[in-house]
């Protein structure tokens, strides 16, 4: 029997996560807060706003977002405290576990307002210290939910972001319609935690290939092979993907933009792996050398530059350059 059914008083219907229509109508009604308008937030921001729901905002890092979202209908206010009392649910789309803290904490942090809220981590953090902090927001009256995200910031910006989401099940039913104004894919990974663990999954799967593509080229070039010659090889083979096409748009064709990831994020992805392996006594050599690669980028100064560089980053560390190779090799 399908889920999609009509109660017998003909005015609520029963959706497929539980809710029904009446519960959605009345959770549109809750005002919304928002961290983190940055590449990512602002389109998922944006998205809110479109989609009918009442939205502040705080000010992060970039003024000219907070700017374009006032003109879309958002509020603002100057501290994470106003931002929590003018609220009954927060979005965070912020770096990770450290900024998540700073912004609950303190006399102007969400905490500091004494109020029942849900809280939104679309962050990637590490999943121990969301564990750890749900257990003692609870003591509070706030309910967190982890909920990050996958694909890139224009996805961010149609609305169609892939999500992953952790937490009881009355809290992601809860999440769920504020999450599907900036997604077209919502997976339920289990309880709190289990969402920024899978992220962690996903980003060090990702990062891998990075780091193969890089050192696979270094060693290409070393042999006198050019990015090109190795690009006709793979592109349309079974290891062609999507995310081999973005890494090689910037490979090929220098497009910086073709993958907006910095290095430094993927070294702090990476070393939240490496934590919580160790927090499950697990032996992780292929994570290791993967964080290793993008601690080598960011001492090397290039922590701000996106992950496709690392494949320039390994070569002129081994004494080749991809750019001064042109043409197919001999």
């Amino acid at each position: 029997m399908s889920s999609l059914l009509t109660h017998t008083n003909g005015k609520s219907k029963s959706l497929p996560d539980g809710t029904t229509e009446t519960n959605r109508e009345q959770r549109m009604k809750e005002k919304i807060g928002f961290i983190g308008v940055g590449a990512m937030g602002s389109g998922m921001a944006a998205n809110l706003l479109a989609k009918g729901w009442l939205v502040t905002v705080l000010a992060y890092r970039k003024r000219e977002a907070v700017d374009r979202l006032k003109t879309l209908g958002a509020s603002e206010v100057a501290t994470a405290r106003e931002l929590a009392e003018a609220a009954d649910v927060i979005v965070l789309c912020v770096t990770g576990s450290d900024q998540v803290q700073q912004l609950l904490s303190g006399r102007d942090g969400i905490c500091a307002a004494e109020k029942p809220l849900l809280l939104i981590d679309c962050s990637t953090s590490n999943p121990a210290i969301t564990t750890k902090l749900a257990e003692e927001l609870l003591q509070s009256g706030i309910i967190l939910v982890d909920a990050p995200l996958a694909r890139t910031p224009k996805e961010a910006a149609e609305g169609t972001l892939d999500v992953m989401v952790g937490g009881s099940p009355e809290a992601v039913a809860r999440a769920r319609p504020i999450l599907e104004a900036f997604s077209s894919r919502i997976v339920q990974t289990g309880g709190v935690g289990t969402a920024h663990t899978m992220k962690l999954l996903n980003n060090f799967v990702s990062m891998g290939y990075s780091a193969i593509y890089s050192e696979a080229l270094m060693l290409a070039a070393k042999a006198g092979l050019t990015p090109q010659v190795f690009d006709s090889v793979l592109r349309g083979s079974r290891m062609d993907c999507g995310f081999y096409q973005a890494f090689f748009e910037f490979v090929l064709n220098r497009n910086e933009n073709a993958q907006r990831f910095a290095m430094v994020n993927a070294l702090k992805d990476m070393s939240y792996l490496a934590s919580f392996a160790q927090s499950v006594q697990a032996a992780n050599p292929v994570g290791a050398a993967v964080r290793n690669s993008f601690a080598a980028a960011v001492a090397a100064g290039k922590g701000e530059s996106f992950v496709p560089a690392l494949s320039d980053v390994v070569a002129a560390l081994n004494g080749v350059s991809l750019t001064e190779m042109n043409g197919p090799a001999e």
